[in-house]
């Protein structure tokens, strides 16, 4: 049982800029919804929790002068697009207290038992009464601490969020901040276009396919999923990348999928992992051979744009993308390289010329609303027989923030929703080896486990 023992409206501790911030068109499709994470710290019984409080308030009111936006409210305009009002209403802060102790939690897995270490969002609210910021420190009954942080979807990615979060923990213990760790806030850097219309057909706008024979999501959405953590050592990554670039797949009579042009570099990590898991999944599913699907993801664009993004660029500079539509039989009977392959290319299709062309798609609609997930309903279905797969590896230095108590032993997302979600995150042992968490229909999940290890 958590309860809240007090509530805090932190703001800007000096006098910051007013006005409205302009949003990018990448920004304009994000769900209104928050980025929920969680950081878990050991007991230290050195540091009261008032004290403890004090600082987190004092230094988030220090870090709001430089990340000021994030102390406004987003602001509806016309077309169904957003702006932000930098108008200093400032972020929430929740003192909270825990009956449980570390031990309870087990290895934290994201389900619905973390959410109490989160502050609740009403997402009924006009956003203009939403704050774009939420944080929660829980401590446990053992002395351990839990921040809870709460970032908006619209206004950051998990470079940005993790920056964020990094520099209050600087400024927390002591430390000062450089020049080049200052937010850059100025959006013209990712607006500036050259093109008058988009050159591509955009493919992460359309519907993704269906079950054979069905009509709409509605029967999948409704079925039960479960949750499951898989370990995968360096080792066994190494052996999933090996497979990948293996290149004794010509005999298996599919040589147009892997040219020299295609690949010319060794398939990476995620591209590996991905296509197990995929290949996994089209298995556990027991779905026709010809059953159409694909894998979603959202990559990072900062060095994909031309010129890149500043490294303190400040913002969501992510897009959606999709992998070519693929029969599940493939997937599940080709080996690995074919699905690496596929995986390569939805990457790779994030060109610059690709992304200023989805720029100006967004741009050119009369209202961007169908766009982006409705604020007040449930995550949109990506599940079967489809994958929503997430790759928190690199970019982002997982267990860095500090706030003067030592590193967290856990970091990670509070809750994975919905069928055919996945993250593939650093394990917090910090030996190399990685955490697969995956939810999918609750028949699946026992195959997937099973294949998972197998196929290795």
């Amino acid at each position: 049982m958590v309860s809240i023992k007090s509530i805090h409206t932190v703001i800007p501790t000096e006098a910051t800029p007013n006005g409205t911030l302009l949003l990018s068109e990448s920004e304009q499709i994000k769900a209104h919804t928050h980025a929920l994470t969680i950081y878990i710290y050991r007991a230290n019984h050195d540091h009261n929790h008032h004290n403890i409080i004090d600082t987190i308030k004092h230094y988030l009111g220090n870090i709001l002068i430089l990340y000021y936006p994030l102390a406004g409210r987003l602001r509806m305009i016309e077309g169904g697009r957003m702006e932000i009002d930098c108008n200093g209403k400032g972020v929430m802060l929740f003192e909270a207290e825990s009956r449980k102790t570390l031990q309870d939690y087990g290895d934290f897995m994201p389900t619905a038992a973390l959410r109490p270490l989160l502050p609740t969002v009403d997402y009924r609210e006009p956003v203009e009464n939403i704050p774009l910021v939420l944080v929660q420190v829980t401590r446990f009954a053992c002395g351990g601490l839990c921040v809870g942080f709460g970032v908006s979807n619209v206004v950051v990615d998990g470079i940005s969020g993790t920056v964020f979060v990094d520099a209050w923990a600087k400024l927390a213990r002591g430390g000062t901040l450089g020049e080049d760790e200052k937010p850059i806030l100025d959006k013209m850097v990712i607006l500036k276009s050259e093109f008058t219309a988009p050159r591509f057909e955009h493919r992460e706008f359309k519907p993704l396919p269906l079950i054979i024979g069905s009509s709409d999501v509605s029967e999948e959405s409704k079925k039960e999923t479960d949750l499951a953590i898989l370990k995968l050592t360096r080792e066994m990554v190494e052996k999933l990348r090996k497979k990948a670039n293996d290149d004794g797949c010509l005999e298996f009579g599919y040589e147009k999928a892997v040219t020299p042009q295609n690949h010319r570099r060794p398939y990476s990590r995620y591209e590996s992992i991905a296509a197990h898991i995929w290949r996994c999944a089209s298995k556990a599913r027991h779905v026709d051979h010809n059953q159409p699907t694909v894998v979603l993801t959202v990559a990072g664009v900062r060095n994909r744009l031309k010129p890149p993004l500043p490294l303190n660029y400040f913002g969501n500079a992510t897009h959606p993308t999709v992998t070519p539509t693929c029969l599940s039989g493939d997937i599940a009977s080709k080996p690995l390289t074919y699905g690496a392959q596929k995986i390569r290319e939805a990457i790779e299709l994030l060109t610059d010329e690709y992304l200023r062309s989805a720029f100006e798609f967004i741009g050119r609609q009369d209202h961007v609303g169908w766009l982006r997930p409705k604020l007040n309903s449930e995550p949109p279905f990506l599940g079967n027989p489809n994958l929503n797969i997430w790759s928190w590896m690199s970019n982002m230095p997982t267990y860095g923030p500090d706030f003067g108590w030592g590193r967290p032993l856990y970091m990670g997302p509070c809750e994975v929703i919905g069928d055919g979600r996945a993250f593939i995150m650093p394990a917090p042992t910090g030996d190399g080896t990685l955490s697969i968490v995956i939810r999918l229909q609750t028949p699946h999940l026992q195959p997937f486990q099973k294949f998972f290890y197998e196929d290795i």
